[in-house]
């Protein structure tokens, strides 16, 4: 089957030389052919994601074509008045990018829909933005957010400005499964679009409108136009989107001390001077932590690709620089919004904060004293954006939303975590400690003395290929089949399978399972939605740090003699 497919994209007209020569060059490699043609690259609740190559198990412009070509059918569904009102395009510094994005306004265009296409890189939460402002049918995104640079991705975003969730991305899927002959997948000359009015450049005036956005989202804008040169701040794009918005931001609210990183500031496909573009790898922040030393910094940001997600890194009294978990910055910043906000007697009466079940559940207790109710949902923004929409009908305020893999976000002019906003909400947060004569972490040890000390832990086990995909849903099988009563002594109260819908929460059917432990905590095992991992996540807490970290490790070494 996958070689008939091979030897299709070798000999049909409609494929170009470049992905014709790439082919040959596996011709004897039986297993590289079955692993980019045994399946085709999946359109999931996260769009597209994979490795850039040949193949329909592969990015390419193909690929590409097709995924648009279903959102295409999916829009023209809707009616006219959808096909004029256009998508919003995006694109991020990878290989391949700005190809794909101009492959998709093709593909629309050969379908009667207008594309607004950026003139150049731009951050995702920009994107949903923008798709708001021009009240556009939908939106599309070229990024792998944080992953290795020989991957990349393509995510579509709906009216709302959030990433399609279900019923409307099934919709989509189906339409996708539809196309049996991709070669008539046509696509129309961008000349001929200009033409007709269907291909249209983005100016800089959303650009300007989205920066008015998130410099309003701070708290305090005197003290930072008063005192923002009193914070010392490294930052680091890490060659990706967020170094000309989040400079700009930045400079714009008053924080005059504020040095990038030279070798991470200009767009590099390749990211070249990191292991991986990922915030929360702490081997990113190299380059940024020997800045901040020569400096004396107080602070550290580092955006991913994207721009959708920071990393925090902060300088303690003893001048040493200690990196800040996801689940710890999110805790800080919902702490400082409820309490400034609580200051100013502005905490709404129905007011939500909103995680997923993946995250810290420090969250609840400093809630439940600001009067505010906390909201989980599934692992991905994307379910934290449709909270949002939902609100607007059930009178419900959303206060602020996080997720642990660094995604943060305050207002609703954005239905996506957004690393620009949080780049300016932590910046304003350690100043206003500071003109306190406290760092970030005084506050969080503060936090932990009232709340318990809570550790996390997270492991990602890569498990690439066909075989791979086999042994995680194998590990996943195993533990459902198994009556698991505690993990090294500590006793599970209750399992959440999200797959089964045997869960406390009513949630959407996702193959997630959550063990709960008596006294608090919980140990989760999932498969990533976007790479060949499986991931487990473990938080415990206690009275001391040192218990709390010896549960999570003990827990650790239980699971991990489980999945080997």
């Amino acid at each position: 089957m996958y070689k008939d497919e091979y030897n299709f994209w070798l000999n049909s007209d409609y494929f170009d030389e470049a992905t014709k020569k790439e082919l040959r060059a596996i011709a004897g490699d039986e297993k590289e052919i079955e692993d980019r043609f045994y399946k085709e690259l999946e359109f999931g609740t996260g769009g597209l994601r994979g490795k850039i190559g040949a193949g329909t198990n592969r990015m390419n412009i193909y690929t590409v074509r097709k995924a648009t070509q279903g959102l295409a059918d999916y829009i023209t569904s809707l009616g006219e008045d959808y096909k004029a009102r256009g998508v919003v395009i995006a694109h991020d510094s990878r290989h391949g990018s700005r190809e794909f994005a101009l492959e998709s306004a093709g593909v629309l265009n050969a379908n009667g829909i207008k594309a607004y296409v950026f003139d150049g890189l731009r951050p995702t939460p920009e994107l949903s933005f923008a798709v708001r402002k021009l009240k556009a049918a939908a939106g599309i995104v070229i990024t792998a957010s944080h992953n290795p640079p020989q991957y990349n991705g393509y995510k579509v975003y709906l009216e709302d400005g959030g990433q399609a969730v279900s019923p409307y991305v099934n919709e989509i899927m189906e339409r996708i499964k539809k196309i049996k002959d991709i070669t008539a997948i046509k696509v129309m000359e961008e000349k001929e679009a200009r033409e007709k009015g269907l291909f249209v450049i983005l100016d800089k005036s959303i650009d300007d409108q989205y920066v008015d956005m998130v410099k309003s989202q701070v708290l305090n804008p005197q003290l930072l136009k008063e005192k923002g040169g009193e914070l010392s701040i490294i930052y680091t794009p890490l060659h990706g989107t967020g170094n000309v918005p989040v400079r700009r931001v930045l400079k714009e609210l008053g924080f005059t001390d504020v040095r990038v990183v030279p070798q991470q500031e200009v767009p590099d496909p390749d990211f070249s001077t990191v292991r991986s573009p990922n915030p929360e790898e702490h081997d990113a922040f190299e380059l940024a932590l020997s800045m901040a030393k020569e400096r004396g910094a107080d602070i550290i940001l580092g955006t991913d690709p994207d721009s959708d997600r920071v990393g925090v890194i902060v300088r303690d009294r003893q001048g040493q620089y200690v990196a800040l978990t996801g689940h710890q910055q999110g805790i800080l910043l919902t702490y400082y919004i409820l309490s400034q906000l609580k200051e100013r007697g502005q905490i709404p009466k129905n007011g939500v904060v909103i995680k997923t079940i993946a995250t810290t559940d420090m969250l609840e207790p400093i809630a439940k004293d600001f009067g505010v109710e906390v909201e989980n949902t599934l692992i991905g923004f994307k379910f934290i954006g449709e909270k949002i929409k939902e609100y607007e009908s059930t009178g419900k305020e959303f206060v602020f939303g996080f997720e642990e893999s660094y995604g943060y976000l305050r207002g609703t002019q954005v239905r996506d975590k957004d690393g620009v906003i949080a780049s300016a909400l932590f910046s304003e947060m350690a100043l206003y400690y500071k003109m306190k004569g406290m760092t970030l972490l005084d506050v969080m040890e503060e936090l932990y003395k009232k709340y318990g000390y809570y550790t996390e832990y997270l492991k990602s086990i890569v498990m690439e290929g066909k075989e791979g995909m086999e042994r995680i849903n194998g590990i996943m099988s195993k533990l459902r089949e198994m009556d698991i009563k505690d993990f090294a002594g500590y006793e599970v109260e209750w399992r959440d399978d999200y797959l089964t819908g045997q869960a406390r929460l009513r949630l959407p059917k996702s193959n997630v399972l959550r063990y709960n432990f008596k006294g608090g905590g919980y140990l989760l095992v999932r498969p990533s939605g976007t790479e060949p991992k499986i991931k487990i996540y473990i938080s415990a807490v206690d009275s001391s740090k040192e218990k709390s970290e010896e549960k999570v490790n003990k827990i650790k070494d239980a699971i991990l003699d489980l999945v080997k």
